[in-house]
């Protein structure tokens, strides 16, 4: 599968998806979000792909926004067309089932902001720089900004980002719970890689559960999310993976999972 701006390599079960309009601070476009939905396709139905490491080309920036060009002439229903389309994309990235890390390299403003909130970690670097400026164009986040982040830092924190369009550093991020760590610039892809192999170490389908227990309880009643849990909780008790992960904790080995 090619791609027009994005760079897709497969490393040893991690898929490291990059995205690679450099000289546009790697700003989302049409074909960035056809990109990206083709790259996802690849990534919900490739066995070997175990996880996600999304990042931007180049030292400046994750991806710094949408492409202004294009938004300029959008009308009502292109723009509401075009703003669903990249919630579409951005929501499979984030239930493809398989964990994914946002490796933020340095401006994630507006769609990339948006792009590392539909991640399910962010690693940021200390020159990274976050935030929602769209009303200063007028207009409004249109891939999830006034859900996610709401959701992340709590209505307070959203309303401010949203509404001053101030940027934040890595440090601020860290502390309102956008960014999960800040590391050093020369070591995000390293740190990054590292957390993601954290998690694969463990149970897959426990992962892919977990995941899914959090993205669907945010949207149900504390009776109904605790029962999703306890299904889940259920479900796993029937597989391989729990005999072998309780199997190696008895005797006191490393696990060897194998998602059955």
């Amino acid at each position: 599968m090619s791609y027009q701006t994005l760079l897709f390599e497969l490393r040893d079960g991690i898929a490291v998806v990059t995205i690679n309009r450099p000289d546009k601070l790697n700003a989302l476009n049409d074909a960035v979000i056809a990109d990206l939905d083709r790259a996802v396709t690849r990534i919900e139905g490739d066995e070997a792909i175990k996880g996600v490491l999304l990042t931007g080309a180049g030292p400046k920036a994750f991806v710094a926004g949408a492409d202004i060009a294009e938004l300029s002439t959008q009308n009502q229903m292109s723009g509401k067309a075009r703003a669903m389309r990249g919630q579409a994309v951005f929501r499979r990235l984030e239930r493809c089932g398989k964990p994914v890390v946002a490796a933020v390299n340095g401006f994630a403003l507006g769609g990339g902001c948006e792009l590392a909130m539909a991640c399910h970690l962010r690693v940021a670097s200390e020159t990274a720089r976050f935030g929602q400026p769209e009303v200063k164009l007028g207009i409004g986040p249109g891939y999830g900004g006034t859900v996610r982040l709401p959701r992340l830092v709590g209505k307070g924190r959203a309303l401010d980002l949203l509404l001053t369009a101030r940027m934040v550093g890595a440090e601020e991020a860290l502390q309102m719970g956008l960014a999960n760590r800040v590391v050093p610039a020369d070591r995000l892809m390293e740190e990054a890689e590292q957390l993601l192999r954290t998690i694969l170490a463990n149970g897959p389908l426990a992962v892919r559960l977990c995941i899914e227990a959090v993205d669907a309880g945010l949207e149900m009643s504390m009776d109904e999310a605790l029962l999703l849990e306890a299904n889940h909780f259920g479900l796993l008790a029937s597989t391989e993976d729990m005999r072998e992960g309780m199997g190696a904790f008895l005797e006191k080995r490393a696990a060897s999972f194998h998602g059955r």
